[in-house]
């Protein structure tokens, strides 16, 4: 795996926008507050631009990633907000390209799409952690600045990370590759030629939002069926904020994904809140060695440094 280089106070950080538009005054408030972390954010004009649903065409939102990947006055990429629109971007990438610089990327949600395929394919470290928008635009009751540190500014290890609301639905220890993202994006991606392919004994880590039970049941039976599952080592679960079942009496998700993970050899975590959560966002470096214990005081243990 290629790594990025740490980041440090002074360097550059580009804001880019691949998926949906999103609040201005959100993203001032997450310019100012990569200012009070001691970063000079910059930013195309054409993140501002608007087509339906997304932040500009396609080509537009592919041509300012690409730019601010191979400028070498930048050091990292941070999504402004998910929604959706980042899988019409891979196309017009180049893997060759990204793999001659790089680069820190930082997101979640619908940016699953560049994050599986920035880690899976093309080889490169990438973060599942805080946007603009919603998360740096709220300071630190939108996100952890402790692991955002540890992950992104020091060529070290991270090491342990939990939360008082982990929980271990099947105990156990594993260690292997940390990647994944959310449920929907990946799920998404299987029968394209940018299919979230994990390697055997690898960590997966699953992000997702307002999806009901039986919604999370048929996107993990498709991650089942096309071999994903089979390969882990280990399952991770995002806090899953909004996913419960809304009628009254319906089930849990947590309860559902005991359920569906029974036969589950390895060890499965609940609870992690990176990505869509209704705290601070934690985050999570993909494409490095991690642990997951599983018991009395669970945790996710990174276990390889994400930048160097």
């Amino acid at each position: 795996m290629l790594k990025p280089r740490a980041l440090a106070p002074g360097d550059r950080i580009a804001l880019v926008a691949p998926a949906s538009p999103f609040s201005r005054l959100e993203f001032d408030a997450g310019v100012a507050e990569l200012r009070r972390l001691g970063y000079e954010p910059v930013y195309d004009e054409t993140v501002f631009a608007r087509t339906r649903y997304t932040a500009g065409e396609p080509f537009v939102r592919a041509t300012a990633f690409r730019q601010a990947w191979t400028d070498p006055s930048i050091r990292a990429l941070v999504a402004v907000r998910g929604g959706y629109g980042s899988v019409q971007i891979l196309p017009r990438l180049d893997r060759d390209e990204i793999r001659r610089t790089p680069k820190a990327f930082i997101g979640y949600s619908d940016n699953t799409s560049l994050l599986a395929w920035l880690t899976g394919q093309c080889g490169v470290v990438s973060f599942h952690g805080p946007m603009i928008e919603g998360r740096f635009a709220k300071g630190p009751a939108g996100y952890d600045p402790e692991t955002f540190a540890r992950a992104l500014t020091r060529a070290d290890a991270a090491g342990r990370i939990s939360h008082p609301q982990l929980e271990t639905l099947r105990a156990g220890d594993a260690s292997g590759m940390l990647t994944g993202g959310t449920l929907t994006q990946l799920a998404a991606s299987l029968g394209t030629p940018y299919a979230f392919d994990p390697p055997a004994g690898h960590i997966l880590f699953i992000d997702e939002v307002a999806e009901r039970p039986y919604r999370i049941d048929r996107l993990l039976t498709q991650l089942r069926l096309a071999g994903v599952l089979s390969r882990a080592a280990a399952v991770v679960f995002g806090e899953m904020p909004g996913c419960d079942e809304p009628a009254e009496g319906g089930p849990a998700i947590r309860d559902v994904l005991r359920d569906l993970l029974a036969d589950f050899p390895g060890p499965v975590l609940f609870g992690l809140p990176s990505g869509h959560t209704n705290g601070a966002c934690l985050t999570l470096p993909f494409g490095v060695a991690a642990r997951v214990v599983a018991g009395p005081d669970p945790a996710l243990v990174i276990e390889e440094a994400a930048v160097a």
